[in-house]
């Protein structure tokens, strides 16, 4: 049926009031899981809930900072490590803060680079893989360990593998200085770059890699920052010191795990804590594993 050209405009009307009055729920989270989040999780909560979610991706402690300072306001915060959720809780910002999934580290390489085949070797165990990363004019990528939990877990799992490899040289041959200017790119462009071919390789959370569907190099257990079993026995002989503006702090592994906290000053206090919930859902938890993700472990923070 065609309507009167009168009512045409009315009906644009009220369309676009239906949508304006959508709730906006913003939530920030740790810019590695800008896949899942983006084109899986915030998808399916809003056809669930007929809500609006605005996706805020950087680097979790960046975040972190932001939302202390009151330059940020999400509703939600999802951070990986307990660190950046735990500056949140001292600051009396967030109260309870639970585990929604978990990864490890490994290396992604890029299809396109010279170095392709050397890294399909190391991938299957025919070479190491620090072998190849020492090759004059690979182009490695990692994020700011300064603002990014991720960058400061590359070099706490390359520590790891000095020592697991009996090479005190690796972690100086191949990422150089704790924060290397030819290394660091922002966490939300670091995967884009080596697509594209502009980097090589690339180090970083094994889910973020499955999710782009790119080709990587597992790490022993020992050295991946992902096995709770190593947590207090191994993995805690790793650490060092980083100036974070002007401050110097001490850096020791973590739990990679992601953790989701409702803001206490959230605008949609009831939508966050809904969506929070559905972190944990079972149709949520499907499409966590469908993109790389492993299963939450670990109790809550408070």
């Amino acid at each position: 049926m065609r309507l009167p050209l009168i009512v045409l405009p009315l009906a644009l009307l009220l369309a676009a009031a239906s949508a304006h009055a959508a709730p906006k729920l913003t939530v920030a989270y740790a810019g590695s899981m800008g896949v899942v989040m983006d084109r899986h999780i915030s998808p399916a909560f809003e056809h669930a809930r007929e809500a609006q979610v605005r996706g805020i991706g950087q680097g979790a402690w960046a975040l972190a900072r932001l939302i202390a300072a009151g330059r940020l306001r999400p509703d939600v915060f999802v951070s990986v490590t307990p660190g950046p959720m735990r500056l949140l809780i001292e600051k009396g910002l967030v109260r309870r803060a639970i585990p929604v999934a978990s990864t490890q580290m490994a290396i992604a390489y890029s299809p396109k680079s010279r170095f392709a085949a050397a890294f399909a070797r190391a991938a299957k165990g025919d070479i190491p893989w620090y072998q190849v990363l020492e090759s004059p004019g690979l182009r490695l990528g990692r994020t700011d360990p300064a603002t990014d939990p991720q960058g400061r877990n590359v070099i706490l799992s390359f520590q790891l593998a000095a020592r697991y490899y009996h090479r005190p040289a690796l972690v100086q041959r191949i990422l150089g200085p704790l924060r290397n200017p030819r290394q660091i790119f922002t966490e939300a462009s670091l995967l884009s770059r080596l697509e594209s071919g502009q980097i090589d390789a690339v180090v970083g959370y094994l889910s973020a890699m499955r999710s782009h569907h790119l080709p990587y190099i597992s790490l022993p257990d020992q050295i991946n920052l992902g096995e709770p079993a190593y947590q207090h026995d191994g993995y805690d002989r790793a650490g060092f010191r980083i100036d974070t503006g002007g401050k110097s702090v001490e850096v020791k592994p973590q739990p990679l795990v992601f953790y989701a906290a409702v803001l206490d000053k959230a605008r949609h206090p009831d939508l966050a804590r809904a969506f929070v919930n559905f972190l944990r859902s079972r149709p949520a938890q499907a499409l966590f594993r469908e993109t790389g993700y492993s299963p939450p472990s670990g109790k809550p923070l408070s």
